[in-house]
């Protein structure tokens, strides 16, 4: 929305403002520290867009804004008639596990969220590449297909489910179930960047993720391991970079580049 007012953003906990950002994107972060703050669990009962707008000090408008991202993230339920409930989905139930809540657009939340996913999937990879059976590698395959699919023909959408198929499937031939759920649950936080519109459209990284992608699926295919989980790696850091220039490009309005 063009006339959102924006308020000043505060990095990495700094008292400095250096920069603004839509004021619905801080105030959707304000109200999730609200029900922190007030131990609300799943299914309790919220303020009203009024009353939230007074404890907030800020429009009915932006809040309503900012609770249309948290229903987008599973944080929150708008009932008609009824009011906004704290969600009982996924995207709760996964705040609770990992404790406190997740803030999308924040450069330390995601840079310790990949920090969490190399470590994860960098096993992963390594134990798949002994253990995927025929219909597993078939699996990855068909979901990096669908990625190279998706970029060639400009569709993100396609791009991004071939994305999540893959790294799923990828956790799925560990083997290994504990794996297979902290892969899942770390993709699910992720993907609430991209639903605030981090990282959701093509750039130059794109690319290198599709042959990034097929590296992985080469080495596990080939049963090398070692192989396996330094193409991971690769592939997690450089993609990891591409979220970092998009926040610092949204908080600092830096130019897009390389991005």
């Amino acid at each position: 929305m063009n006339d959102t007012p924006a308020v000043p953003a505060v990095v990495n906990g700094a008292d400095e403002r250096r920069d603004y950002r839509p004021g619905y994107e801080v105030v959707a972060e304000r109200i999730l520290e609200f029900i922190a703050e007030s131990r609300l669990v799943p299914g309790d009962r919220m303020p009203t867009e009024n009353d939230l707008a007074q404890q907030l000090d800020t429009s009915r408008a932006v809040v309503r804004e900012a609770v249309k991202i948290l229903s987008a993230l599973g944080r929150v339920r708008a009932h008609k008639g009824r009011g906004l409930f704290v969600a009982d989905d996924e995207g709760m139930l996964i705040t609770s596990r990992w404790g406190g809540f997740f803030r999308p657009v924040d450069l330390d939340h995601v840079l310790m969220l990949f920090e969490f996913r190399r470590v994860q999937e960098m096993a992963a990879a390594r134990l798949a590449a002994t253990r995927a059976t025929p219909a597993e590698l078939r699996t990855i395959e068909i979901a990096m297909q669908q990625c190279r699919h998706g970029y060639v023909h400009g569709d993100v959408e396609a791009f991004n489910q071939g994305d999540d198929d893959f790294h799923t499937a990828l956790a799925a031939a560990s083997h290994n179930t504990f794996l297979g759920s902290a892969v899942r649950d770390a993709r699910r936080l992720q993907r609430q960047s991209s639903a605030i519109g981090i990282h959701d459209s093509f750039n130059e990284g794109t690319s290198a993720a599709v042959e990034e992608h097929e590296a992985i699926y080469r080495a596990i295919r080939d049963g090398r391991p070692d192989e396996a989980a330094e193409a991971t790696a690769v592939h997690l850091d450089r993609t990891l970079e591409d979220y970092r220039r998009e926040i610092q490009r949204r908080l600092f309005g830096s130019p897009r580049t390389g991005a």
